[in-house]
């Protein structure tokens, strides 16, 4: 339940605990103010109870129509809040029913008992014991009011009338004495209190006087008991005052009037009684009504106790099933495998406690699952660097699992031995085309490994192996190592070091061609001057037939000599080739001085240049670099020996970034020839590679010698054949790319400028 749907529900009841008490306490004062007030108000009391009542029965619908839909709706907990609203509600109701019983057997019975006969004689006695009381004080008060009258009239006409008035006062103990006229006019009066002006005699009090000769009233009992904090009653007398005078001429008609004040006590347990008979009397003619007055208050409370207990219950089953509704939403969450932080109950009891370590605990798995995957972000972008290294790597890298069969292959892998290796994984390597004598022979290294390591192969061994590839059966140098890796896999690196392998050759060639060269050239000149010599002593002295034979055989030494002096200087050359000395030279400059030397081939056609005229100066041995045009010109020239439309092609080029800058310079010799065979092109600047009948083989492996002391890059190919186009049908390429320029025209080595 939602924060809102709380307040809604404690709101609610608040209100009816409210209403309910503001009820009563407005039934409470009207019975308190009497039941007269009470008939009074009794409209509009049932109309406020009614409103009350049909609000709280709303609000129970209300609340009664969404239990049932999250019944019928499945949800959790509906029935357990049906339940505990049930109970809560029947724990409200049935105590409120057993007092409403008790309560209106009581009521019914204690207004019957309020009006027993008992009661009413009682009253009656009472209220006539106080009656006959002050009957019987007035009474002796007009006794004693009536002497007092006879002796004031014979009284000495020397003797003051005041003074015998006061005297008759103070005999009769009355508070106020005083000689009336006869319309009521006060003629003469003593009293206690002498700021206080004397009241004149009713016109009823003055008529009884003068027909029963005394008159008595008893004053202040018409008040309600309460209306003053303290109860003054009075017995007023008045009778005739008797005439002395013998006079013919009768004197006006005078009247004695005495006051006297009654105990308060007495006075006020008088007005009691009077005010109880009067509230009996009146109760007894509406006793029904009274009766129905109770019941009705008390059914009304008891529908508004019920209504309010009803809504509590449904408020406090929430209020107790809310916990229990968090964790079962929450297991359902984390069920899913939502471990996101969960909302708690926020109490201090067992409840609330348990919503809390729920909470927590999922706050916990929520940080190992986030610490789980992170680990596993972690491997797995591990495993992706890895991927990418082995990807990356031009190496050939395959993990064999624990049944020899392929688990793991990097693309090198592919790209070294020529054979989709990626197609047989879960397969083994001598299941591969033209592998199964390779992998037979690394298995059988791993067995030794694994039986009798060598020394200095404890963790892994390393060996090299010769594999025939691909269709020309090109002879690959591999250097395998392998390993054992954990729970029986194997791991296989293997790097083609063909090239190394070429490398270390022609280094080994080098230092053969220098020693060949030493140790051949110095016996050649003597060898063929001893044959000169020889020539010149006996071509006089034999006959024309042999002397002849003889200048065959010198012509012949000497020949072989000239030949065998040329290899020497090639091998000379070849392995003792001068340090570069680079300066500005301008390339198309140095073709058009090389090509000088053919003139020849140019007026037959067959040597042809191409030179861009916006070439920029590069650094370069001019010497060095004469010789590399020469042999690539000269090698052309012999590939298309013989051809009736021989064409070899020298150009130059300038290549440029995209804002302009040159980037590098490129030479290029091409010719129409029948161009580089495969093999010769895999090897083609080793020493001794060549297709030509006569020649050393060292042309190419000089160019790329001195190509790589100018830190510029040498490419052969053959060019494919294209028809129609000004292009060469076919042939054979070299290229030499430079990328050091001039310092005025481009970027010097190291400058760092492009």
């Amino acid at each position: 339940m939602r924060v809102s749907s709380k307040r809604w529900g404690w709101g609610i009841a608040l209100l009816a605990a409210s209403g309910l008490g503001l009820v009563l306490a407005a039934l409470l004062s009207l019975l308190a103010q009497g039941p007269e007030r009470y008939e009074r108000h009794i409209g509009w009391l049932f109309v406020v109870n009614a409103v009350v009542a049909t609000l709280l029965l709303v609000v129970i619908l209300v609340a009664a129509v969404r239990l049932v839909v999250r019944l019928r709706q499945g949800k959790f907990g509906s029935r357990l809040l049906i339940k505990l609203a049930g109970i809560f509600a029947l724990v409200g109701v049935l105590p409120g029913a057993l007092i409403y019983t008790v309560s209106y057997q009581f009521v019914s019975r204690s207004v019957e008992a309020w009006f027993d006969v008992r009661v009413a004689r009682a009253l009656d006695a009472g209220l006539a014991l106080g009656k006959g009381t002050l009957n019987a004080m007035a009474d002796d008060m007009g006794e004693k009011a009536r002497g007092a009258a006879l002796r004031l009239s014979e009284r000495s006409r020397s003797e003051p009338e005041l003074a015998v008035l006061e005297r008759l006062r103070e005999d009769l103990g009355a508070q106020e004495m005083a000689i009336v006229g006869a319309s009521g006019q006060i003629l003469v009066t003593v009293s206690t209190q002498t700021d206080a002006e004397p009241e004149r005699p009713s016109t009823l009090l003055l008529r009884q006087a003068r027909s029963s000769r005394v008159a008595t009233v008893v004053e202040g009992l018409e008040d309600e008991v309460g209306g003053s904090p303290k109860v003054v009653s009075r017995v007023r007398v008045l009778v005739p005052l008797p005439s002395n005078s013998l006079s013919l001429v009768p004197e006006g008609e005078r009247f004695l009037m005495a006051v006297r004040v009654l105990p308060e006590a007495l006075a006020r347990d008088a007005l009691i009684v009077q005010a109880a008979y009067r509230d009996y009397q009146q109760r007894i003619l509406a006793r029904d009504g009274l009766r129905r007055m109770y019941i009705g208050t008390l059914t009304l409370s008891l529908v508004l106790s019920v209504f309010g207990a009803v809504l509590l219950a449904v408020v406090l089953g929430n209020q107790l099933a809310k916990p229990l509704l968090l964790l079962a939403e929450g297991m359902r969450q984390v069920a899913a495998g939502d471990l996101s932080v969960k909302p708690v109950f926020a109490s201090r009891d067992e409840l609330g406690g348990l919503t809390r370590s729920f909470a927590d605990m999922t706050g916990q798995l929520g940080s190992a699952r986030e610490q789980a995957e992170a680990s596993l972000r972690q491997l797995e972008s591990a495993r992706t660097r890895l991927q990418t290294i082995l990807d990356n790597l031009t190496a050939g890298v395959i993990v064999f699992d624990r049944n020899k069969h392929i688990d793991t292959v990097n693309p090198g892998s592919t790209r070294i031995l020529r054979a989709p290796l990626s197609a047989y994984v879960g397969r083994g390597l001598g299941d591969v085309p033209a592998l199964e004598a390779f992998a037979q022979a690394v298995w059988q290294r791993f067995d030794t490994h694994q039986t009798s390591p060598e020394d200095g192969e404890r963790d892994h061994w390393q060996d090299a192996f010769e594999l025939r590839v691909g269709a020309d059966d090109d002879v690959l140098t591999l250097l395998v190592r392998g390993a054992d890796l954990p729970r029986g896999a194997r791991l296989m690196v293997f790097d083609d070091i063909t090239e190394v392998v070429s490398a270390q050759r022609s280094a080994a060639w080098s230092e053969v061609a220098r020693r060949l060269a030493h140790e051949i050239k110095n016996p050649l000149t003597p060898i063929q001057l001893s044959a000169e010599r020889l020539q010149h002593k006996l071509e006089a002295k034999l006959e024309a037939t042999d002397a002849a034979m003889l200048n065959r055989s010198v012509a012949t030494i000497v020949n072989q000599v000239q030949a065998m002096k040329q290899l020497v200087n090639e091998f000379r050359d070849y392995a003792r080739l001068p340090a570069a000395r680079l300066a500005a030279i301008d390339l198309n400059a140095l073709v058009a001085e090389v090509l000088a030397l053919y003139g020849n081939e140019q007026d037959l056609g067959q040597l042809q240049a191409r030179c861009d005229p916006a070439l920029p100066q590069i650094q370069g041995d001019p010497t060095q670099l004469r010789q590399v045009i020469h042999n690539l010109v000269q090698n052309g020239l012999d590939a298309v020996s013989g051809r009736s439309d021989a064409r070899v092609q020298v150009s130059t080029e300038l290549a440029r970034f995209d804002d302009g800058r040159p980037r590098m310079v490129r030479l290029k010799v091409t010719d129409n020839g029948p161009g580089f065979s495969e093999k010769v092109l895999k090897r083609a600047f080793e020493p001794y590679v060549t297709t030509k009948s006569k020649g050393t083989g060292l042309g190419l492996a000089v160019v790329k010698k001195i190509a790589d002391e100018h830190g510029a890059r040498v490419r052969v190919g053959n060019l494919p054949p294209t028809d129609g186009s000004e292009a060469l049908a076919g042939g054979a390429q070299v290229s030499l790319s430079f990328s050091s320029f001039t310092a005025e025209q481009g970027h010097l080595p190291g400058s760092g400028t492009s």
